[in-house]
Order: C-alpha cells, then structure tokens, then sequence
C-alpha cells in the first residue's frame, strides 16, 4: 500500500508584511502521523535567512548558514499526533517580497537525528491572489512575419502556403545545416522542420557570400523555395534560424503570419557580445538541461554563455588534481559539509559536470555559434571551495566576518601562497577544457571586513602600505590575471575588479551588474565593459512587485517591457560607447526551485534582452515583440495558465 502523504509531516508557512518593511514570519508544522515526537528540529531551506539575531517566539535557532536554518521548539516540547507546532519570528535579514522568498523546504530531524521530509507548501499571504507560474503570454499587435529577434531589413512581399519545413541542400553552409538540424530536433522534437524534398520540404539553398560581415546573413525568397547567404557558418545558422522562425509562425498561427514567395531579409548583429549567464551552484541542471538552454540561446541569436560553474553553495566541475571538489564540495544534505541550502532536501544532492561533459556541451555550443566563458568565483564566494580544501585556510585566523550572504569566512586568502598553488592548477586544467579566449574569474561581493584576522593578511597588508580588503583583492586579481595572460585568456570580471586597482584593462573586460550607472562608470575609466545591470538585466528578478509573482526583489523588479526598452548606452558618449562589448542576462538561480518558476523568471524576458543586443534600436517595437514572443521556446515547456502557447 502506498502511504498517505498526509501521514507524515506537512510544513506551512505565512508572511504578514508590517508598515515599516519588517513583518511576521509563521512556521506551522503539523504532526500527521501516529507517534509523538520529542526532542526534534526543523530543518528549513530557502532564500529567506533565518540567522541567530532573529527574533522567535516558541522556538530557537539550532544553527545557521546562509539561507539553511534548523529551529527547535521549547524543551520538553513534544508535538503529539495531529497536532501543531507553530513558531514565529519578528525579524529576518530582509522582509519577503514574494512567495519564492520563503522556505521551499522542511524537514523534521528527530532525536535520533534521522531526516524525515515534511511535505511543504509555498509561503503564503493573506491578500495574495493566485501564484502566478510558467512563462507569461504577451498580447500585441500583428506581425506579418514570425522572428525573435528581429531583422535589421525586411523587404518581402507576397504569401505562399506555409511550408510544412525545410529542405536544405548540399552545397555551402555544410555544418550549419547539420547544426540547424540539430537545434530543431533539440526544440522541436517531431515537427520535421528540417525535411526531405520529397517529404514536402521548402527547398532552401546555401550560398557563400564573402562581403557579408561576421554572424550577418541575407535571405532571397522566391516561388521556387529561399537562398541563404552568409559569410560563415554562425550567419548561415541564424539565417536558417529566421527561416525555421517564419516558417514554424505561419504554421501554428496560420491567421497571424505569413510566408514570403519575394523579396528579401538582410540582417547583422547591433552588437558583438550577446550574452545569457547561468548559475549552475545554487541549483544544479543536468547536461540535457544545459543543452537544450544552449539550443534556445541560438534559436534567440545569442552568442555568449557565461557559465557560472561555482559558488559559496557549490562547486561544479571536474578537476583531476583536487577531486575532493567534486566529492564533497559538489553535494548538499543532512550531516554533510554543506548542508541542504536553497530548497535541497535532507537527502545527498547536486552534482557536477566532468571532463568529458564539458566537452560535449563546449562542442554542441561552438557548433550553435556560442563561446562558452567559464567562471570560477575567486577571491569571495568560496565557502564551497574551502570546505573541501581546508588547508587554504589561515590556521591563525581567529574571528569571523560573513558575506552579504551570511556565508562565514568564504574568501581565499591572498597572503597564502597555496592559494596561488591551487587556483593556478585549477585554471589550468579549465583553460584546457575551455578554447574561449575569455576567462571569468568573478572578483564580486568580498566583505569590507575579509581576512581582518589573519596574521598573513595582515603581514601582506603592511607590507604593502594598505588597510582594506579591496587593496588585497587587486593584488591576488593581478597575479592571477598575469597567470590567466600566460595561457591566452582574457581575464573577465565582475565590476568589483576595478575596485583596489591593479588588473589590467587591456586584458580583462568587466561586467557592470550594480546599477545602472556602474557600466557607464567602467567604460569611462577605460575598462571593456558588458552591461547586466540587475536592475533590468538580472532574470531572477521577480517580473512585478507583486507577491504573487516569484523571483527575488533585491534589486527591484523588471517586467518583459521594461528589459525590452532598457538602453544599455544611455547617455554615454562617444569615447565610452568605444568600450562597449554588448549586453548579458544574468540568470541567479536562488528562485528556481521549480521549473515553471524558471520558465516564469526567464521567458520571455530572455528573448527581450536577445532583442536588444541583436536589432538597432530604431527597429525596435515591443508591441510587436510581444506577439512573437508567444512563439519562443522555453526550457521546461511551462505555460501562463489561461493562454495560449503558441
């Protein structure tokens, strides 16, 4: 017999905001079963921190880290059969703004420090209307034709049948024409977009065409089928993707949009960097995750994945000279280093990617036309790291100072030369796995107060004159760019590495992600600079402020429409512009604990943001976009109830 759910735990919470940003957080956990329990914990996990400073009333807090918390109720406390235990608490790091901000997982630690999951239900408030999930369906204005993002010129006329797919032949454009069909059976499983003549398929010919640009592409429609011309592989891609687009919208929306039998489409990219970031150490995605992300990245014209492979959470690659990265500091659960964080459940959990993962996902990338720019998060950001390679810590250090995150001590020290020793080695095992001529080395978020008490940091402080952790950072910045020089790399940033000086700008470029006006500030002080302000960029950020909409607020809010009309250059001049690489989304995966909540968080605001980066801007209209929109393809298929999916 298959067991009740109800038979067991089941953890509620809600949250009361007050008038002054605080409010009351209610943890309510009900005894289901048949046997009274004493002397237990509550294992809690979310993006809520529950740290020992909050205020509790009928409970305690056992420990803490970061957004992980295990609370226990009054002594002698013994929660019978079909009862409840409740406990609130008055004061938190931050007040909730939306429903994801609460805990996303329980568990019930008994005496005998066994795990029992309780079954756990969103945080709720009272005046909250329905959690909205899945990707949000946009109403606009007609298109005649289907393309995200959309083309520089078009100049077509007429209408045809919609084709059932495309019959490329033989001839140039050899390996995007694999590749293209590749994507569409990643995307489009059994639509048969890409199809023999004889199955019906638009015949489509592949020409060469030297003068056009890098990425650019030109497409001549006629009765007899359509001609691609490109200059490289990349242009024939996107050239075929534009065509599988128009083709695919005049399908499916037969009274929306048509297919052209004249005429033609030039197109090039606005700008160079096309960028879309994933954070793989606060959640863990598969391969087959990763890979479809990559076909959606391509089919969105996007030609960067900034892959943000570790962090205070996690660590997420293979390295053969420290495999205890993988080993431990690749898992999160009950009585592990690290314990469940982010929504883990009580059970070992995560993973990391091999060796020969990395591959595989580095060649179907360079065959989708993306670079793939790996980040290690280094000199902050590395409580994952030390837990599993304790012997880069300072012995002498004996106090504590905490990142923004609440994450203890999680810096590399500066002054230890085994420091040095290990990310070199690292480095250079990724730099082989990684052709990218860029490498992301992070350099964000380190604690004004970081390493104050450590006796080598504070002999290396006044050997150089300086006081602060800023200073420290640009010298480990600095030695570590000089490595990453020696073997070809780029070294790329967060915008924090300008702080202290002492990285080079004319090998490193940065990604301004604060505020709106930081980018601008970068590339005035002559930095390479890649716009992802979070504020309009950052795709963990809730789409309203609402508390039914899921995601995080730090940062703000940014709807489909406001990272549409986002001007990444602004009111820069013309010197400033020269330093301007192009646009990133940032996707922060805290919120994602649910597929629809990512396919909520990231589409469409994904292709918004591909948009910019690829059309001028006076080719731009946001009516007209969010009709396409609809047609986009999300990673986990989840849908706005109550629309159509396109």
């Amino acid at each position: 017999m298959v067991a009740n759910w109800h038979d067991g735990f089941v953890l509620r919470s809600e949250w009361s905001p007050g008038a002054d940003q605080t409010g009351t957080y209610r943890l309510t956990l009900a005894n289901r079963g048949r046997t009274a329990i004493t002397g237990f914990r509550l294992g809690i996990s979310g993006p809520a921190r529950i740290n020992e400073q909050a205020s509790l009333s009928n409970g305690r807090v056992v420990t803490q880290l970061s957004n992980y918390a295990e609370l226990a109720p009054p002594a002698d406390f013994t929660l019978e059969p079909g009862a409840e235990w409740t406990v609130t608490i008055d004061r938190l790091d931050y007040p909730l703004r939306h429903w994801t901000d609460g805990a996303t997982t329980g568990f019930v630690i008994l005496s005998d420090n066994r795990a029992v999951p309780a079954v756990t239900f969103p945080t709720a408030r009272a005046d909250s209307a329905p959690y909205r999930r899945g990707t949000m369906q946009l109403d606009g204005t007609p298109s005649a034709i289907a393309v995200v993002p959309w083309p520089n010129k078009v100049a077509v006329s007429g209408t045809r049948s919609a084709p059932h797919g495309l019959a490329i032949g033989a001839g140039d454009g050899t390996k995007a024409a694999a590749a293209f069909r590749e994507l569409t059976d990643r995307l489009f499983p059994g639509e048969g977009l890409v199809r023999e003549a004889h199955e019906d398929g638009l015949p489509v010919m592949l020409s060469q065409d030297g003068d056009l640009g890098a990425e650019a592409y030109r497409i001549v429609f006629s009765s007899h089928g359509a001609k691609v011309e490109a200059a490289d592989d990349t242009g024939f891609l996107y050239g075929l993707v534009t065509l599988g687009q128009m083709a695919r919208g005049a399908r499916h929306q037969r009274q929306d949009h048509i297919f052209p039998l004249g005429g033609e489409i030039d197109d090039a990219p606005a700008m160079g960097f096309r960028g879309c970031h994933l954070d793989v150490a606060r959640r863990f995605y598969s391969v087959a995750e990763v890979e479809k992300f990559l076909a959606i990245l391509a089919w969105n014209k996007l030609n960067r994945f900034h892959w943000h492979l570790s962090d205070d959470e996690a660590w997420r690659v293979e390295i053969d000279a420290y495999p205890r990265l993988t080993e431990i500091a690749a898992w999160r659960g009950h009585g592990l280093p690290l314990p469940p964080l982010l929504g883990s459940g009580p059970e070992r959990s995560g993973g990391f990617y091999s060796k020969a993962d990395v591959a595989q996902i580095v060649a179907l990338a360079s065959r989708f036309g993306i670079e793939v720019i790996p980040e290690i998060d280094v000199p902050g950001h590395c409580y994952a790291m030390l837990e599993a390679i304790p012997a880069l810590k300072d012995p002498g250090e004996n106090g504590l100072y905490h990142s923004i995150q609440s994450f203890p001590n999680n810096c590399l020290n500066p002054a230890i030369e085994g420091v040095y020793t290990a990310v070199e080695t690292i480095f250079g095992e990724m730099a082989e796995m990684f052709p990218s001529r860029w490498f992301h080395v992070g350099a964000d978020e380190v604690p004004k107060d970081a390493w104050h008490s450590s006796p080598q940091a504070n002999a290396m402080r006044a050997k150089l004159g300086v006081s602060g952790a800023n200073e420290l950072q640009a010298a480990f910045l600095k030695r570590i760019q000089e490595f990453l020089t020696s073997k070809g790399k780029i070294t790329g940033a967060w915008e924090e590495a300008a702080h202290g000086g002492g990285i080079d700008k004319a090998q490193c470029y940065l990604v301004g992600w604060v505020n709106v006006e930081g980018s601008q500030k970068l590339a005035a002080e002559g930095y390479d600079v890649v716009v992802a302000p979070g504020q309009a960029f950052y795709l963990d950020m809730a789409n309203g402020v609402e508390w039914h909409e899921p995601g995080a607020g730090w940062a703000g809010w940014s709807s489909p429409e406001k990272a549409y009309r986002f001007d990444p250059t602004a009111g820069w001049n013309e010197s400033e512009k020269r330093k301007f690489l192009g646009v990133q989304a940032c996707i922060w995966s805290e919120p994602m604990t649910d597929r629809d909540v990512f396919d909520r968080l990231v589409f469409p605001r994904l292709s918004a943001i591909a948009e910019t980066g690829w059309t001028k801007a006076g080719n731009k209209d946001f009516a007209r976009f969010s009709t396409l929109s609809n047609l986009m393809p999300n990673l986990y298929g989840r849908r706005e109830e109550g629309k159509h999916n396109g």
